[in-house]
């Protein structure tokens, strides 16, 4: 039996983690920024949203679950079910120039059905969003 083939990219790069137009936040204090910003929860995340005001266009966006969770294995299938909904939903209802951070919650984000894990997250961006104005 044959393994099915890797798809094909320039040698010498790696495929974007997240999305071509989405940027993963990796420093402390980019969370710790976050964290003072404005917030919105929802049935199956919590979401943290901050205007960056500076003039670099991209999207950036941070996932993270605490212990409360559960093992390291719930929490890494909360953190990809939360990695796959930012990347279907953040490229249409984010904005340009805002960081986003995703916090799973715990028994909820890892066993919510799919559609309602995205429904979520759009219902928390336009909560986010509708307060700015």
């Amino acid at each position: 039996m044959m393994p099915p083939e890797a798809p094909a990219h320039e040698p010498g790069t790696t495929p974007p983690a997240v999305s071509v137009c989405l940027q993963t936040l990796n420093k402390r204090s980019d969370f710790l920024r976050a964290a003072r910003a404005r917030r919105q929860g929802t049935r199956s995340m919590m979401v943290q949203a901050l205007d960056r005001g500076d003039e670099d266009p991209a999207i950036r966006v941070g996932f993270t679950c605490s212990k409360k969770v559960g093992n390291a294995v719930a929490r890494n299938r909360a953190k990809r079910r939360l990695r796959e909904a930012a990347r279907a939903v953040l490229p249409e209802a984010g904005r340009e120039g805002w960081d986003y951070v995703l916090i799973g919650r715990a028994e909820v984000t890892a066993s919510r059905p799919f559609e309602a894990l995205k429904d979520d997250l759009r219902f928390a961006l336009s909560r986010l969003h509708e307060t700015e104005k």
